[in-house]
C-alpha cells in the first residue's frame, strides 16, 4: 500500500470537492455562522444552569429566578431553529454539488470513445455516477458539517469548563488522549474497510446489471444453477466487507461509552467531596460538568461516525474523479461546422488496430461518388463495421486519410460529422419511450408532423398505427414490446426522419422476418436516391443493385465491381461466396 492510500484524509482531493462550493458560497459560510453558534449555545444551558442553582436555589433568592427560567427557554428555542437551518442546508449544500458533480461526469462520458466502453464494465459505471455520487454528498451533508459543529461544541465547552473549574477540568480531560487515540485507530482501519466495501459494491453491480440484461441467455443454456452460486459468492464477499466494518464499530463505540461513563463516573465522585469537604467547588458546578461531560465525549463517538461518512465519501471521490480525469474523449479539432454534405466519400490508405499491434484495417483505399450506393461484403471479422466506426469518429485511424466532399473529416466538427451520416444498425437499441420518441430522439426540430410523413413516404406508417397509441405506443425497456423486425423498422425510420447526407444500412435486414425485409428494401430503394449510401451485408441478394461492391477480407479489399462484374471473374471471392450463399438455398 502506498503512502497515499494509507493517509486518512486526502487534502489534494477534499480541496478538489471545495471548488465545487463555490457557487454556493453564500449558503456555506452560512453554515459556518451556524457551527459557530451552535458551538457556544452548546454551553449556555449548563452555564445557565450553574447560575440558577449557585445563586438562587441553594441561596433561596427568588429575584432573576423566572428570568433565567424563560432564557433557557428563548435559548432552547433558538438552538432548535439553528439545529433546523444547519441540518437542512447542509444537506441542501450536499444534494447540490452531487448535482453539479453528476452532471460533469454524465456530460464527460458521453464523450468517450467508443473504445472506453469496449473495455469498462457498465455496472460499475453505473456505480459511479449513481451510488458513490450519494457518498460524495454525504461529504458535506453528514460529515464536514456535522464534523465541524461537534469540534466546536468541544472546544467551546473544554473553554467553558477549565473557566468554571480547572480540577475537574482535568478529570474530564484525563480520558481524552485514550478516546482520541483509540478514534485514530478506528479510522485507520475503517477507511480500509469501506474501500473494500466500495470494490464489492461495483461487483456487485456489474454481476447483477449484466446477469438481468443477459437473462435470456443465462436460461437458454440453463446456466441458472451456476450464475445462482456465483451471485452467493460476490454477495457474500460483499456481506463479510460491510461485517468488517460493523466488527469495527462494535469494539470502538462500547470503548468511548464505557470511557464516558467512567470520566462521568469520576466527576460525581471528585466534585461530590470536593463540594462536600473541601467547598473548592460549588454545587452549580458539579451539576454543570454532569451535563457538559456527556456533551464533550458524545460529539467524540460522533466524529469518529462521521468520519466514516466522510471517509467513504473520499473514497468514492477518488473513483468518481478518476473517471473525470480519464482523457478518452476523440479529439474536436475541427473548425468547419458542415451543414450539408454533397457525399463524396474517400478512404486513402486508412490503417486502424482495436489493439495494439493488431490491424483490423490494412490500408484500404476507395472512392464513392455523391449519390452511390455502395455495398462492402466479407465474412465476419473482415473489418466491414470498422469502415462505419471511422466514418463517424467512434475511433481513431492509425494512419490514412478519411475525405467527405475532398475534406478531411478531422477538420469537421464532431457534432456536424455525425448529423450528416444516419446509420442503422443490425442490433437495434430502442428507449423505455414512445416510438415518437426514440425516432425524434426528443429533437425539437423534428416535428410529429415531419415523422408521420417520413414513415408514410417509406411505407411502415400503417405498421406503427396498427400497434396501441400508435406513435405514442411505449415500447419498454431496449423495446421488448416490438419484435426484431419492427423494431428494425424503427430504427430505419430513426435514420431516415434525419435528412442525413450519407446513409449506411449495417446488417440492416440480416435478423428481420421476410415482411419486415420487403418494407425495408422498399424503403432502402426510396431514400438511397440521389443520396450517397453505403450498405453491409451478409446477405447478397439485397446488394445486387449497388453501383459498386467492395469485398473485403482479413482487414484488406480484395475485389471491387458491380455484380455482374465480379460474378465474370473467375474463382474470385465475391463469385465463390455468392454461389455458396445461392446453393445453399437452391439446396433448401
Amino acid at each position: 500500500m502506498t503512502k497515499k492510500q494509507e493517509n486518512i484524509f486526502d487534502l489534494n482531493l477534499f480541496k478538489r470537492l471545495f471548488k465545487y462550493t463555490a457557487p454556493y458560497r453564500v449558503v456555506f459560510y452560512g453554515l459556518i455562522i451556524t457551527v459557530l453558534i451552535l458551538g457556544v449555545m452548546s454551553t449556555a444551558m449548563p452555564y445557565i444552569l450553574r447560575i440558577i442553582i449557585d445563586e438562587h436555589i441553594i441561596s433561596k433568592v427568588e429575584e432573576g429566578f423566572l428570568s433565567l427560567v424563560i432564557l433557557m427557554m428563548v435559548l432552547l428555542s433558538f438552538e432548535v431553529i439553528f439545529q433546523f437551518l444547519f441540518i437542512f442546508y447542509s444537506a441542501w449544500l450536499g444534494q447540490t454539488m452531487v448535482k453539479d458533480i453528476r452532471v460533469k461526469l454524465f456530460n464527460h462520458m458521453l464523450k468517450f470513445k467508443m473504445k472506453y466502453y469496449d473495455t469498462s464494465s457498465v455496472g460499475l459505471l453505473i456505480t459511479r455516477a449513481v451510488t458513490d455520487m450519494e457518498r460524495i454528498g454525504a461529504v458535506f451533508g453528514e460529515a464536514l458539517f456535522m464534523i465541524s459543529r461537534d469540534l466546536m461544541v468541544m472546544f467551546v465547552i473544554s473553554m467553558v469548563m477549565l473557566y468554571m473549574n480547572w480540577q475537574l477540568s482535568l478529570i474530564v480531560f484525563v480520558m481524552l488522549p485514550i478516546v482520541l487515540y483509540a478514534t485514530k485507530i478506528f479510522q485507520r482501519y475503517m477507511k480500509k474497510a469501506f474501500e473494500e466495501v466500495r470494490t464489492e459494491v461495483s461487483n456487485l453491480n456489474s454481476f447483477v446489471q449484466e446477469r438481468v440484461t443477459g437473462m435470456k441467455i443465462l436460461q437458454l443454456f440453463t446456466r441458472e444453477e451456476t450464475e445462482y452460486d456465483n451471485f452467493k459468492s460476490i454477495n457474500n464477499r460483499h456481506k463479510k466487507a460491510w461485517v468488517k466494518t460493523v466488527w469495527y464499530n462494535s469494539i470502538f463505540f462500547p470503548i468511548a461509552e464505557l470511557l464516558s461513563s467512567i470520566t462521568l463516573g469520576l466527576v460525581v465522585w471528585f466534585g461530590g467531596l470536593n463540594v462536600v469537604l473541601h467547598g473548592t467547588a460549588t454545587a452549580g458546578d458539579l451539576f454543570a460538568f454532569i451535563m457538559m461531560t456527556p456533551k464533550l465525549y458524545r460529539p467524540l463517538r460522533q466524529i469518529a461516525d462521521k468520519f466514516n461518512t466522510l471517509q467513504m465519501g473520499m473514497v468514492a471521490a477518488t473513483r468518481v474523479f478518476k473517471i473525470l480525469d480519464t482523457n478518452s474523449t476523440i479529439e474536436d479539432a475541427g473548425e468547419i461546422q458542415a451543414a450539408h454534405f454533397k457525399g463524396d466519400l474517400s478512404f486513402d490508405n486508412v490503417e486502424f488496430s482495436y489493439v495494439e499491434n493488431e490491424k483490423v484495417l490494412k490500408g484500404i483505399s476507395f472512392k464513392v461518388e455523391a449519390g452511390e450506393t455502395v455495398a462492402i461484403v466479407g465474412s465476419t471479422g473482415a473489418g466491414k463495421s470498422t469502415v462505419i466506426n471511422l466514418l463517424n469518429r467512434f475511433y481513431e485511424i492509425n494512419s490514412g486519410t478519411i475525405s467527405i466532399d475532398n475534406t478531411n473529416i478531422n477538420t469537421v466538427t464532431l457534432g456536424s460529422l455525425r448529423s450528416q451520416i444516419a446509420v442503422v444498425l443490425q442490433d437495434v437499441f430502442l428507449f423505455a419511450d414512445t416510438i415518437l420518441n426514440n425516432i425524434t430522439l426528443n429533437n425539437p426540430d423534428i416535428s410529429d408532423e415531419k415523422v408521420i410523413e417520413a414513415a408514410k413516404a417509406i411505407g411502415i406508417h400503417e405498421f406503427i398505427m396498427s400497434l396501441p397509441e400508435g406513435y405514442h405506443y411505449n415500447v419498454k425497456e431496449r423495446g421488448v414490446m416490438l419484435s426484431s423486425g419492427q423494431r428494425q423498422l424503427i430504427s430505419f425510420l430513426r435514420a431516415y426522419v434525419t435528412n442525413p447526407s450519407i446513409l449506411i444500412l449495417d446488417e440492416a435486414t440480416s435478423s428481420v422476418d421476410s415482411y419486415s425485409e420487403q418494407l425495408i428494401q422498399n424503403a432502402t430503394d426510396e431514400i438511397t436516391k440521389g443520396r450517397t449510401s453505403i450498405v453491409i451485408a451478409h446477405r447478397l441478394a439485397t446488394i445486387q443493385k449497388a453501383d459498386n461492391i467492395i469485398v473485403m477480407d482479413a482487414g484488406e479489399i480484395v475485389e471491387q465491381g458491380t455484380h455482374e462484374e465480379l460474378l465474370k471473374k473467375e474463382n474470385g471471392y465475391y463469385k465463390n461466396l455468392y454461389e455458396v450463399q445461392f446453393l445453399k438455398k437452391d439446396v433448401a
